[in-house]
């Protein structure tokens, strides 16, 4: 059986792996590879893959599958957190394009229909690529990336309309109320629907589905309400990307819609890289060297029309000249999703071939040049702040970080639900320590979000899940599940993810603890171990020996034991656990309690170095840190202090600073 679609398959991703290669040498987006590579193998480049058609179906996957995902990422709840910015900022942003190419396109006497369309075009910025670039600068968090990302977030919106507005602005005419009348009833229809599924009927499906904890008929359930989506939006004349949206939509509005974004990841990822190639594919060669100093003259200009315009929509946010500066230039190229809505274009003759060519030249330019403009912003943006610039340019018109939504920073991941988590959220509620939990019973994640705690459901072993968690920029991972090969994937990605994370993971048996400590793992709990400890506690209570001497030899053990069972390598030069770097010397916390005998008195006068080899690193008194406090320092009671030294001489001091209601504090 001759399938000629296997051998442009592997063409494609053989030389995807040669540009893809080079550009990672360069520091260039994945995308813009893609883009090269459908540039050399297509027709008009070296001739290796003449039928198009194949490839362009497998792109079509790609498209529905990315509003897929957009769907799925984009909820309600973020609308809200970031409403100015995506509202004010995205509209701007979208109108003041459009107007600006419309206008520039009809001077030369194109049909208003058709330059409005060129507007529309150039409107939209890539999301995919402009997203990969903050991400690896680590700026998602940063004023100018929050504001960037709510106006990327819009632009995807607006191109649902768009898509819906091709076939009027091809027929514009007698019929456009009727069309428009039309359009809007349509549109009523699917919305009641997408409502009505994502309220009630997909959250009850999910549920029973992920009650079976089956990931294969999970996966072909989500599939299964993505296709009958667009399959309803295609029986009313609708687009099926934009079904794809709407199914994506649904999904979001429920607690799975991180898992199900985990599963269709890797698909979307594939297809989409199809995208990217089938439209470099179409770029003409002969035409671009013949029409280049053109094509380059409108690639300035859209560089800087945009720029300029995205710049101003962050003005009127109130955000300061840099920051204005680094969103016009990061929004300053031609996204993914106009070469979707060019082709809609084509098929409505909105657009000629050649102007096409012209506009798919001139925007797979603009993509390529995105991250060399990008620098060039961040260099302009560092020296502009060093001029004497009026108040309002350098630091805008108001709080920028209040104004783009709360962000989710130094807080705890929980992975797990069960005793373990329980204890740990509730440690964590009651210190007053934002937190998050991950977990994969159904039945639990529904009745805990009823109670208002801040659990979701999904498998952390995806980097999706542990994305929306946001473990980059969480300061602790606790891993409470049983299951030791999901502990290990789960401790590697984290730590890929922000090697600066400190993972604390729960482990069945003493022999896994190598294992977790090597992927990553800052501090491993063996149940084997603290098993063999809860039981020797009991017996010696049993035998009535005193409290504090059952405390004071379980410190020795486990300071001992847990010694024996960490292997770090020897390039392992990092203090970031100070117990790794001093062995046998132990930091403990103790806050000093009503009647403790050190109320009331001096450092000096307890002699914690001098009588019990104990070293006061710091106290805490009213919300103050005071380190290294001077011997006439006095202790009150309610102060939180940390001591440093062995485990035993910590523990023989613990009971000077245990509350005391009888008897007066002993002398010193």
């Amino acid at each position: 059986m001759d399938l000629p679609i296997l051998k442009d398959i592997l063409i494609i991703f053989g030389l995807s792996i040669a540009v893809l290669f080079v550009c990672l040498r360069l520091k260039l987006p994945t995308i813009v590879g893609f883009l090269v590579t459908g540039i050399l193998a297509g027709p008009h480049g070296l001739g290796f893959i003449e039928n198009v058609e194949n490839v362009d179906r497998m792109a079509e996957v790609g498209v529905v599958l990315l509003l897929f995902t957009i769907g799925i990422e984009f909820s309600l709840r973020d609308f809200f957190r970031i409403r100015r910015v995506l509202l004010v900022g995205g509209s701007l942003q979208v109108l003041l394009t459009i107007l600006f190419f419309c206008l520039a396109d009809f001077s030369t006497g194109v049909a208003f229909n058709r330059a409005l369309f060129m507007g529309f075009l150039f409107s939209l910025s890539s999301t995919a690529i402009v997203l990969r670039l903050l991400q690896e600068r680590a700026e998602i968090d940063t004023p100018h990336g929050k504001t960037i990302l709510g106006i990327l977030i819009y632009q995807d919106l607006m191109i649902v309309p768009m898509i819906l507005l091709v076939p009027i602005l091809a027929g514009a005419g007698g019929n456009l109320t009727s069309s428009l009348a039309l359009l809007l009833v349509k549109g009523a229809a699917v919305l009641l629907v997408v409502l009505g599924s994502a309220r009630w009927l997909v959250p009850r499906l999910l549920f029973q589905v992920t009650r079976t904890r089956n990931r294969e008929i999970f996966l072909l359930t989500v599939v299964v309400i993505g296709l009958a989506v667009a399959a309803l939006t295609q029986a009313l004349g609708l687009s099926i990307a934009l079904g794809a949206f709407f199914a994506g939509l649904i999904i979001s509005e429920s607690e799975y819609s991180d898992e199900a974004l985990a599963h269709i990841l890797p698909f979307r990822d594939l297809f989409i890289s199809f995208f990217f190639v089938s439209v470099g594919m179409l770029l003409n060669l002969h035409f671009f060297f013949q029409y280049a100093a053109k094509i380059v003259f409108f690639v300035v200009l859209a560089i800087l029309g945009k720029s300029a315009i995205a710049a101003l929509a962050a003005f009127f946010l109130g955000y300061p000249l840099q920051t204005m500066i680094l969103t016009g230039f990061a929004l300053s190229q031609v996204g993914e999703f106009a070469f979707v809505l060019s082709h809609a274009g084509v098929r409505q003759g909105l657009i000629t071939p050649s102007r096409y060519q012209f506009f798919l030249s001139v925007s797979i330019l603009t993509m390529i040049a995105t991250p060399f403009v990008y620098q060039f912003a961040v260099r302009l943006g560092n020296r502009v702040t060093r001029l004497p610039l009026p108040r309002r340019l350098a630091t805008g018109l108001h709080d920028p970080e209040r104004a783009a939504g709360p962000s989710r920073k130094d807080h705890l991941i929980i992975v797990g639900y069960g005793v373990g988590g329980r204890h740990v959220s509730q440690a964590a509620k009651a210190s007053g320590i934002p937190y998050v939990i991950i977990e994969m019973n159904p039945e639990t994640v529904r009745a805990e979000r009823e109670k208002g705690e801040p659990i979701f459901y999904g498998d952390a072993t995806h980097e999706a899940v542990l994305r929306h968690a946001g473990v980059r920029e969480a300061r602790i991972l606790v891993i409470t599940i049983p299951h030791a090969a999901s502990t290990r994937g789960i401790t590697a990605r984290a730590k890929r993810m922000n090697p600066l994370i400190h993972v604390v993971a729960r482990t069945r048996y003493v022999q896994e603890v190598a294992p977790l400590h090597e992927l990553g793992a800052d501090e491993v709990v063996p149940e084997e171990f603290e098993t063999s400890v809860e039981i020797f506690a009991r017996v010696l209570k049993n035998y009535l020996v005193p409290r504090e001497e059952i405390e004071q030899f379980i410190g020795e053990v486990r300071a001992g034991g847990y010694e024996m069972f960490r292997t770090l390598s020897p390039e392992a030069g990092s203090c970031y656990d100070l117990r790794h770097c001093l062995p046998g010397v132990n930091v403990h916390s103790i806050r000093v309690g009503r009647g403790a005998p050190v109320t009331g008195r001096t450092l000096a006068q307890t002699e914690m170095r001098k009588r019990h080899g104990v070293t006061v690193l710091a106290y805490q008194r009213q919300g103050v840190v005071r380190s290294n406090p001077e011997v006439d320092m006095v202790f009150l009671e309610g102060d939180l202090v940390f001591l440093m030294g062995a485990p035993e001489s910590v523990s023989s001091v613990i009971p000077l600073f245990e509350e005391r209601v009888v008897g007066p504090p002993p002398g010193g």
